[in-house]
Order: C-alpha cells, then sequence, then structure tokens
C-alpha cells in the first residue's frame, strides 16, 4: 500500500480557511485532518470538515453529464456525454448572445472560496461573451461597506492575538458553529481571566458560554453602539490623544452620541438600562486601564435594513477608547482586504471590450428571472449558468426563486457535486469535482494566511473542476483569447499581486509545497494611526457616505419590519425571525451528508414559552411559520435561547429534505440593505400556529 499526505485548504464560506491535511492510501483519501503546524488551525477542524471524505465518496455524488427529461423542478435526468453538453450548451449560448448577450446570467457565490476555481475562468469566460454582472451581495456586502466608510478596508484584529485580550465581545455571531478557530482562542482568553460578552437576539451555543449574554432585538445593535459611545462620552471612558490624532469628526459624533440616552437606548434594543450602562462601562473602563478589549463581530448583525450602519458604529468604538493601540485591541468583521488579490489577472476585465453590462443582484433573483424584458431593468433573463450556489434553497423569497427558475424558456444550467435544489431545475446538470481533486489557491477573511489546495485524488467520474468546464466552453464558443488555455497552475501563480509588500513573498511552487504562508503584515494595524480611508483616520463623520446619500455619522435605520418600524404588519405577524446557520451545516453545503444531518435532527422552530403559551403550542409540536410571501412547517422547541417576541430557525435545510419541501427561506424578503445592496434575511415578521 501506497500511503501520502498531501497538503490542501479547506474551500468553504468559513472565515477560519483552515489548512488540511488529506491522507491518500493506494489513490483513495482516507483522512481530511487539521494540520497541526498552521498557526490558526492548530490541528482541529470543524465536524463538517472532519467528514469531507464522507461528502467526497458520497453514493449520490454526480459523476456524468446530464440532460433532463422531466419537468423542471422534478429532477428527473439521464445520462449524456460531456460533448453532447458542451455543445447543448454552446449552441444556445451562441444563438442568444448573438441577440443579446446580457439576456445570459451567472449565478454564483461561495460553493468554493478558491481564487481559481470560483471566479478566473469563469469570470474571463462571462467577460468575454459579454453576460449580465451579477452582484455576489448574499453574504457579507453590506457590513463590509459599513466597515469600510469607517475604518478604510476589511482590516481588523489578527486571529492570533484574541487570546490575549481582556475583553471581548462576540457581537452577532455564533462562533462554536461558524468559527471554531476563533472560539478555541477566545475560551484561551477566558482561561487567562478574560471576560467574554455575546450580544445576539438568540442564546447560541456560545452566547450559553459567555460570561453575559446580552439578548438584544434584532436590527437594534446600530443603536446599542450608539448607547455605548454615549456612555463612554459621558463618563470620560476615553482615549483623548488617539482621537485627536487618528480620527475624524469626534465634535459631531459627540453630539449624535448625546442623543442616544441609556432609557432610549434600552427601549430601542429591548433590553434593561443597566445593560446597556454595564456592557459600556465594562469596555470602557477595561481600554481606560491599559487592557486590551477586542470586538469580534460576524455578519449576522447585518442582514437587516440598517445592518451597514450597525457594523459602521460598532467599528467606531475602539478608536474612541484607543483599543487599537493594543495587538489584541480593536475589530475584526473581516480580514479579507489584507490580501492584494490580483483581480485583473484573475477575470481578464479588458475582455470585455469596452462594453458595460447590466448588474443583476444575486439577492433579487426571484424578482430579476419572472421580469419581462424593460427599459429599466433591460432584456429578459434566457439563460443562467451556476455554479458554487444553490439558489432555490438559498436566495430569499424563495416561492418566487423556484417559479423564475421553473420557466420552461429559461435555459439552465448547473454545475454541481449534487442534485440540490437548484439542480432539479437545470436543463444540462454537469459534474463539479471537490476540493480533493482539484488546484486552487486562497485567502482568508478571519486570518491572515494564503493557502494552496493540492488535489490529492484524481476526479471522481467525469467530474472536471469548473476551471476546465469554462475552457471546454471557450472553446466550443470559438474564444481563442491565449488567457483560456492558462493551466490553474498559471492561474494560481498569478492570484496575489507580487508588488505588493504583504505579498512580495508569494510564490506559487513554495506555496504547494508548504501549504501555508503568513501575509506580510502588522500585528497591531492601527497601533498609529495608518487607517487607508481617504483621511488616513478612524472617520466618525465620513464625506464618502453624504457624496453617497448617506448619514455621513453614525445613527440608527431601524429594521424594515419589526414590531416598532411597522405596527400595522406585526398587528398580523407579531414574531421576529432570524434563520442562523445550523452548527452542522454550512450554508446549504453538508446538509446531504446523512450523518450531519442525522446529527442536526429536522428542521426546528425555537420558540418563547410565553409565545408558544399564547399560541397552544407544545415542545416537539409541529408549527406552521407563515406571512404574505409563503410559509414553513417545523417542529417547535419551547425554549428560553430565543427572547420574547422571536423564533429561530437555524438554517439552511435543503428543501427535499424537509417535511413540506419548504424552508425558512419561503418567509424572507428581497428588500436589501441601507447600503452594499445586501439581503435582509434577519428583518422578517411573521405569524406562527399549530399545523
Amino acid at each position: 500500500m501506497t500511503t501520502t499526505i498531501v497538503r490542501a485548504a479547506c474551500p468553504h464560506d468559513c472565515p477560519d480557511t483552515c489548512a488540511l491535511l488529506v491522507t491518500v492510501e493506494d489513490g483513495v483519501a482516507t483522512q481530511v485532518r487539521g494540520d497541526p503546524e498552521h498557526p490558526t488551525t492548530a490541528g482541529a477542524l470543524c465536524t463538517k470538515v472532519s467528514r469531507y471524505t464522507e461528502r467526497t465518496y458520497h453514493p449520490d455524488r454526480l459523476l456524468h453529464p446530464m440532460k433532463r427529461i422531466g419537468k423542471k423542478g422534478e429532477g428527473k435526468f439521464e445520462r449524456i456525454s460531456w460533448d453532447e453538453a458542451l455543445d447543448t450548451i454552446a449552441a444556445r449560448l451562441k444563438e442568444i448572445a448573438a441577440r443579446e448577450p446580457q439576456a445570459i446570467l451567472p449565478y454564483s457565490y461561495a460553493g468554493t472560496m478558491g481564487l481559481v476555481q470560483s471566479e478566473s475562468m469563469a469570470g474571463r469566460f462571462f467577460n468575454k461573451l459579454g453576460a449580465s454582472f451579477l452582484d455576489r451581495t448574499i453574504c457579507a456586502t453590506a457590513g463590509g461597506v459599513g466597515y469600510k466608510y469607517t475604518l478604510g478596508a476589511r482590516i481588523g484584529t489578527d486571529l492570533e492575538q484574541f487570546q490575549n485580550a481582556k475583553l471581548i465581545l462576540i457581537w452577532g455571531g455564533n462562533p462554536i458553529a461558524s468559527s471554531v478557530h476563533f472560539w478555541m482562542r477566545a475560551q484561551e482568553a477566558k482561561r487567562r481571566g478574560a471576560k467574554l460578552i455575546a450580544i445576539d437576539p438568540y442564546r447560541s451555543l456560545t452566547a450559553e458560554k459567555c460570561h453575559q449574554h446580552i439578548a438584544v432585538l434584532p436590527g437594534t445593535d446600530a443603536a446599542l453602539a450608539l448607547g455605548m459611545m454615549h456612555v463612554l462620552i459621558a463618563e470620560d471612558l476615553l482615549d483623548h490623544d488617539y482621537i485627536a490624532r487618528h480620527t475624524l469628526g469626534f465634535d459631531e459624533l459627540k453630539k449624535r452620541a448625546a442623543e442616544w440616552t441609556p432609557e432610549r437606548t434600552a427601549r430601542t434594543c429591548g433590553i434593561a438600562v443597566e445593560e446597556v450602562l454595564g456592557l459600556a462601562r465594562e469596555y470602557g473602563q477595561t481600554a481606560k486601564r491599559g487592557e486590551p478589549v477586542a470586538i469580534r463581530m460576524n455578519y449576522g448583525l447585518q442582514r437587516v435594513h440598517g445592518g451597514g450602519m450597525a457594523v459602521r458604529n460598532i467599528a467606531c468604538l475602539p478608536a474612541l477608547v484607543g483599543a487599537w493601540r493594543h495587538a489584541a485591541g480593536g475589530v475584526q468583521l473581516s480580514t479579507s482586504d489584507s490580501f492584494p488579490k490580483d483581480n485583473r489577472a484573475l477575470q481578464r476585465p479588458e475582455l470585455l471590450a469596452g462594453r458595460t453590462p447590466r448588474t443583476i443582484n444575486m439577492s433579487t433573483i426571484g424578482d430579476d428571472l419572472l421580469r419581462e424584458a424593460s427599459p429599466e431593468f433591460g432584456p429578459k433573463v434566457e439563460a443562467v449558468i451556476v455554479y458554487d450556489s444553490n439558489p432555490v434553497a438559498v436566495a430569499p423569497e424563495s416561492p418566487k426563486v423556484a417559479r423564475g427558475f421553473a420557466r420552461e424558456d429559461l435555459f439552465t444550467v448547473v454545475l454541481e457535486h449534487f442534485q440540490t435544489d437548484t439542480a432539479d431545475y437545470a436543463d444540462i446538470l454537469l459534474p463539479a469535482t471537490t476540493q480533493l481533486e482539484h488546484t486552487d489557491v486562497h485567502s482568508a477573511y478571519g486570518h491572515v494566511y494564503m493557502l494552496a489546495n493540492n488535489p490529492a485524488i484524481a476526479p471522481l467520474g467525469e467530474a472536471k473542476p469548473n476551471t476546465e468546464i469554462f475552457r471546454l466552453l471557450a472553446a466550443r464558443m470559438g474564444f481563442d483569447d491565449p488567457c483560456f488555455r492558462e493551466t490553474d497552475d498559471e492561474i494560481a501563480a498569478q492570484a496575489f499581486d507580487r508588488s505588493n509588500e504583504r505579498a512580495i513573498h508569494f510564490d506559487w511552487e513554495s506555496l504547494k509545497r508548504k501549504g501555508w504562508q503568513k501575509l506580510n503584515v502588522s500585528e497591531a494595524p492601527f497601533a498609529d494611526g495608518g487607517f487607508p480611508t481617504p483621511s488616513g483616520k478612524c472617520e466618525f463623520y465620513c464625506e464618502r457616505m453624504l457624496a453617497d446619500g448617506l448619514d455621513p455619522l453614525p445613527t440608527y435605520i431601524p429594521p424594515h419590519e419589526s414590531v416598532a418600524s411597522n405596527p400595522t404588519l406585526a398587528s398580523r405577524y407579531p414574531l421576529a425571525m432570524i434563520s442562523p446557520p445550523a452548527r452542522n451545516f454550512l450554508n446549504s453545503s453538508f446538509v446531504n451528508v446523512r450523518s450531519l444531518r442525522d446529527t442536526e435532527g429536522e428542521p426546528h422552530l425555537d420558540i418563547h414559552p410565553d409565545d408558544a403559551k399564547t399560541r397552544g403550542i407544545e415542545d416537539g409540536g409541529m408549527v406552521h411559520i407563515f406571512n404574505d410571501r409563503g410559509s414553513f412547517v417545523a417542529k417547535a422547541r419551547v425554549t428560553d435561547k430565543a427572547r420574547p417576541g422571536l423564533v429561530v430557525g437555524l438554517s439552511i435545510w435543503w428543501k427535499k429534505f424537509a417535511g413540506d419541501g419548504k424552508n425558512a427561506n419561503e418567509v424572507t424578503s428581497q428588500r436589501l440593505t441601507d447600503m452594499g445592496n445586501a439581503p435582509t434575511f434577519y428583518d422578517v415578521l411573521v405569524q406562527v400556529e399549530n399545523v
């Protein structure tokens, strides 16, 4: 028996981007484990990726090209050859492109986060074609925009420093489920005497293990941050030197914060005045003692109408107390902009040849697929090529999404590992490789290491990497630009801008051998200011926001749907609903892995005892969750983990694995956030009844 260890990287939409070691015995991957030498992975993997071989060798893997033989949505296919599949796709795309290339739409997101397999060859293909652009906003854009208005770039506290903090605010996230390696650092900080405070409408697994949980109403995080500012300023818990040297607009901020008394903040957030005062004092007094205070934000808090502003407001807090002076202080939402990715080299925008196609927002795909041609929106969408995503399950207002994909006149191609909810609507279904079967290079959004992914095994069946599929399609379309002949290794070698000092040491061949390499970045990025904003300072007052039609100061933007902001709607649908990730799923990935699905059980809805009692709902009973957009059924869990007035449906289930063939996105809205054109998944009112 021949045994080898292959260096790889986790491809999934998670801040941890783990370094993997894959054991291969006689060409078969037998184990996937975390690299113990990689400082952030430290040999540990989440419950999902530790079962990656189970996913790769799953009996339901798509291994051959298929064409539809039943009605759209029925999931009936027959096997065809690659030649027939490619010829069919190319013929249809040529016919549409000859009339209107913008009638063709790519739809993808983070099924893989790899820079090679996600958007390189695909981006080149659609640029050359002149297809519509896709605005990829479904996860992080609102918060990213708010963060960059304030600090200039998505750069923050190094993951490897959090264990040295004395106070950690875990705001809008559940890292036990979504960032286990940050949680390991937070636990180490706790052992060293740090205090952990969770701010989350739901008492998640993480919140249960923190010293304190503050259960704000969904969509009110921006108000809590303003209330903290009020107390910090009123009680002089400030770093005046840091404010004077490294911030812009403090006097204006002071006036705005004065409006947000602890009483007003508490009313808005649905918490006690003492919680507002205690949180602000804990934060300000710890910093005043010269000890590191850190905030780890996650994306849950920005999936509401005012989500971008909420992230902006929270991002102002470290500069007020001088937390950035410490390597273990500050805030992290994302480290994405630490990586000097060379998107021009990857996607070749010159292939557009001066064209500027329209942009379709991936979060409004339901409406967009149902639109006829119009002067305002442009041509009707006639073809969709889906890869690295499962929109029928994950996009908001799912009934419209499903109706759009069910159009008989819509030509749909899906690149997939499995027959997902979206794959059931495909005209042509193409088998894609998993991470163990192709080459890739990775950045991260929770740490600052570049990683290589080496293929561990040969592709199963007739599966092909995304890059190879788009190379073959480009050839069928007659695209003969040299960039379409580049190999995956040649693309990976161009992924990072080596003229940038952070990646000047990048070399693809050596990265492949080692597996990972840290960026050349400071441990304390803003200890001496140097924010990458136009002013070079943390911008409490932001001229760019004013130019973009936004309030230039931190403010509070209420939810689209809440008891306070929309009492008429709340009279019919009085319960707020959020649908955060289930621990054993990652978006809609891993739902079909039997061991993980069995652990998760079945779709549940957590509801507070008071709300259950008034509706005659008992623990374990089936309930109907509904609003004007749609409905779904789940098993009730009566628990005080959900605060009064809130129900929680851990997600995202494939519809075909739910008893009623539906999931939580039946009731979510296509309305967008205040900035970044992002979805408002957690800005939802519903009613709940016994089935």
